[in-house]
């Protein structure tokens, strides 16, 4: 695996402050609501049954005491602070990508916190439109982050679209292929889904440049170009 660079010891001493409004207060969501899916793998494996995320984190300890190797992999849908600050102290995350991971419009990145790799990917999907000259919106952005730690997965998503789901269940259906290699194999799938969307929608993009160019350039268009 190829070496990243640290944040330096400046940076993970300081912790960035934001002022909850008072509703934000007095108003406490379970973390199960931000909760899509939580399950505990064992060997490459999904162990039956539901779990929080504190008991999908105490089994994958008890299960790698036994010498077996196991990881967590927690989904995330648009957390609020609170929510996140739970699923940030069950995991060891860094307050810093935590914040970042609640706070949307991030630019893609890779860092390095300690022992845990902090992934933003940018998501898009394509908006259907019958006139390309009149569509106010041709391409929806998103969002996906991805902490990776050596018995862990947790993925943050923002936006109605990007879900990771398919992913997760195309994973569970090779038989532990992937799955067996173990929370980075998770990480590489989710950037190989979101980087095949891109291809996706380039070439339907495409298409509307084609149909533009019809309009602009041909005899009897009425189009400014």
């Amino acid at each position: 695996m190829p070496s990243f660079r640290a944040r330096p010891p400046s940076l993970l001493g300081s912790v960035r402050t934001r002022t909850e409004s008072p509703d934000a207060r007095r108003i406490h969501v379970p973390v199960a609501r931000a909760t899509v899916d939580c399950a505990v793998y064992v060997n490459g494996v999904r162990l039956p049954g539901k779990y929080t995320n504190d008991a999908a984190r105490d089994k994958v300890r008890e299960l790698e005491e036994s010498g077996q190797q196991a990881f967590a992999w927690v989904g995330l849908h648009e957390p609020d602070e609170r929510q996140m600050h739970s699923v940030a102290e069950t995991f060891g995350l860094h307050p810093l990508a935590a914040e970042d991971a609640v706070h949307a419009y991030q630019r893609p990145k890779l860092e390095r916190y300690d022992d845990t790799l902090f992934l933003v990917l940018k998501t898009v999907k394509y908006v259907e439109h019958e006139s390309v000259a009149l569509a106010r919106e041709i391409v929806e952005t998103g969002e996906i982050m991805v902490f990776v730690g050596a018995d862990f997965v947790v993925t943050v998503r923002h936006g109605e679209h990007g879900g990771l789901a398919g992913v997760r269940k195309k994973m569970e259906e090779e038989q532990t292929k992937q799955l067996a290699l173990g929370p980075f194999a998770v990480m590489h799938a989710i950037a190989d889904h979101v980087v095949d969307s891109y291809l996706d929608v380039t070439s339907l993009m495409e298409c509307d440049i084609d149909t533009i160019e019809e309009e602009a350039f041909s005899p009897t268009a009425k189009t400014d170009i």
